[in-house]
């Protein structure tokens, strides 16, 4: 990480720790995710990739990097709205298509989740249950398009998302590779910038779209800012849960917390589990 005086407008108030890049590096992650995601498709002997398009920053910077690695042609968009979405969030998307000079389908998902909700009513009435349907809906249909197409599936996950398991299993991390996924919120935002996305995209409050009004740092409980200095600080990095807390200025409970959604969402982040191997 670099320490950088300078304060961009991608940072609305101080932030717990700066966790930029300089322009160098910017640079240099740039080329590095074009070239892993023109690589991966190539080794997959793929014909292009799908890209599940939300109008949120982290699917819009990676539709930004994939058709920088791969052409316009060679990256389809699907935008999967329902009735919780917000309408200008899902014209985002759209905006982001149409910038880009990508092909894109709108595929409205309320009619095949209805299906899921009808079938087994009494699990339709817990909302995180059916905020999932939701987001399953649209792996699967990620797949079929990627499938018929000989494409693989770009996901849109950062690092902030995959320490805390902050996904829904089988859900948004049913891809074939996350390109971003090795960086922080922050720097998902920075890099936005770097590559040209516009400001009031880059600055897009994030939510996983499951319910009307969904915020994710609401359901986190965290902003992300902070969400991101304790895991630099505490869970990647080596500092002790009384000196993140110094350092960062944040009470104790809160590194506890992180640490507590890292640790029960080890699940997500591996194979299903089986018994050990017997010899026989």
């Amino acid at each position: 990480m670099t320490q950088r005086s300078d304060k961009s407008v991608l940072l609305s108030a101080e932030p717990p720790l700066d966790l930029r890049l300089s322009e160098e590096e910017l640079a240099a992650t740039r080329d590095r995710i074009v070239s892993f995601i023109a690589e991966t498709v190539d080794a997959a002997g793929a014909e292009g990739a799908v890209l599940g398009l939300s109008g949120g920053i982290d699917s819009t910077l990676t539709a930004y990097l994939a058709v920088e690695a791969l052409g316009e042609e060679a990256l389809h968009g699907i935008t999967m709205p329902s009735e919780v979405n917000d309408p200008d969030v899902m014209s985002d998307a759209e905006r982001v298509a149409a910038n880009l000079g990508i092909e894109y389908d709108v595929i409205e998902i309320g009619p095949i989740a209805d299906g899921f909700f009808e079938a087994v009513p009494e699990a339709a009435a817990d909302r995180t249950a059916k905020g999932n349907v939701f987001v399953r809906t649209r792996a699967v249909l990620n797949y079929f398009v990627a499938n018929a197409e000989d494409r693989i599936v770009l996901g849109t996950g950062n690092r902030s998302e995959a320490m805390t398991g902050y996904f829904t299993k089988y859900g948004d991390q049913a891809v074939d590779c996350n390109p971003i996924g090795n960086l922080y919120k922050m720097q998902v935002r920075q890099l936005a910038a770097h590559v040209g996305v516009p400001h009031d995209l880059v600055m897009q409050t994030p939510t996983a779209g499951m319910w009307t009004g969904q915020t994710d740092e609401a359901e986190l409980g965290i902003d992300y800012d902070t969400l991101d200095a304790i895991l630099a600080c505490h869970v990647d990095g080596p500092l002790s849960r009384a000196a993140t807390a110094r350092e960062l200025g944040v009470e104790p409970a809160q590194v506890d917390a992180v640490v507590e959604q890292v640790q029960s969402t080890a699940h997500k982040r591996a194979m299903p589990p089986a018994p050990a191997s017997t010899r026989f």
